[in-house]
């Protein structure tokens, strides 16, 4: 169990960054986070703005493990990587993907869009998928609609977008009754990958007893940490995808502990965010090359932290939202 070290040591290294990003990403363009370093090393605290203390109380925990405890052993030294595809226009698709390196030998081939984006109708993600299908040929395509259909919708578009070669369909709609309506449906036609019915839960495996999915995307920091995610990863008997928060390389690091320490990994893993970001704090930035990341301590450079250094008043912000969230934790650890 996590030890929590004392509020003042965890603010002593404190910084507050606001990195841009290269394109809107989940409404995202100015990406807001903390990272302060530990005995263990540097750590990344970046729940969205809009998380509660209490939902934001796992992503400090995930934190404190990086910084305070480390990692568990790995037992791979490259984790794979496939390239992710904000919900852009057909038009923009190589723009955004030539960031991956796609097409290049030994590059990622494995591509997450962004679907059911609102505001935007099937015939545009049909679109857009289409355009990476026409790009990349024999890539893998896994899409991720946030759960942004309903059961209808989503057996209706996923019936549609089979037919571009679908990996998986990630959490296609919100709740765990509705995935397994949709699951039910489709008949093992597309796989289905559960997202927010896990990482925002209060019981992760729920979406597993309901056989609501065929495999289960995590993500250290929403679960609590490295050694969290692995738990419910065993207890859920499924196939897992480590995925990232739109991360700098530091909160990268984590989820590549994740996916370093898993016994299997059948899927290449949603760790390349990075990429879609105009700036980082660390040097060199953990991107991948040839397809994948080579697993490696990651450093946040004091230039950057100092450039990238958000204004007093999200300073601010960011340490009171800190104290708070390190209460709800301590509350729950006594």
């Amino acid at each position: 169990m996590l030890t929590l070290p004392p509020l003042d040591e965890i603010l002593a290294t404190a910084h507050v960054v606001a990195l841009p990003m290269k394109v809107k990403f989940r409404g995202v363009e100015l990406r807001e986070l903390m990272v302060f370093s530990g005995p263990a090393g540097w750590a990344e605290f970046s729940p969205f703005l809009e998380y509660s203390d209490v939902e934001s109380a796992r992503w400090l925990a995930s934190a404190l493990e990086a910084g305070w405890v480390g990692y568990p052993e790995s037992v791979r030294d490259w984790v794979p990587v496939n390239a992710t595809l904000p919900a852009v226009s057909p038009a923009e698709v190589p723009g955004v993907l030539a960031a991956f390196n796609m097409g290049s030998a030994g590059a990622a081939q494995s591509v997450k869009i962004k679907v059911a984006e609102a505001g935007q109708s099937l015939g545009e993600d049909a679109a857009r998928v289409g355009a990476v299908r026409h790009l990349l040929p024999e890539a893998k395509i896994r899409i991720d609609a946030n759960g942004g259909w309903d059961v209808g919708q989503a057996v209706k578009a996923l019936r549609m977008l089979s037919v571009f070669g679908l990996e998986y369909a990630e959490q296609p709609v919100a709740t765990i009754a509705e995935m397994a309506a949709v699951r039910s449906a489709l008949d093992g036609s597309v796989l289905i990958a559960a997202d927010e019915s896990v990482r925002k839960a209060t019981d992760p495996l729920a979406v597993a007893r309901a056989g609501a999915a065929d495999l289960l995307v995590v993500k250290a920091a929403p679960l609590g940490g490295v050694r969290r995610a692995l738990e419910i990863v065993a207890e859920a008997g499924l196939p897992a995808v480590v995925s990232s928060a739109l991360d700098s390389s530091v909160g990268i690091s984590a989820g590549l502990a994740l996916a370093a320490a898993l016994p299997e990994l059948p899927y290449a893993c949603g760790l390349g965010t990075v990429s879609l970001m105009a700036a980082d704090i660390a040097s060199p930035s953990l991107v991948a090359e040839a397809g994948g990341m080579n697993v490696r301590e990651v450093v946040a450079d004091p230039g950057l932290l100092a450039q990238f250094a958000a204004p007093a008043d999200r300073r601010d912000w960011w340490l009171g939202r800190l104290g708070r969230v390190y209460a709800v934790l301590a509350g729950a650890e006594a």
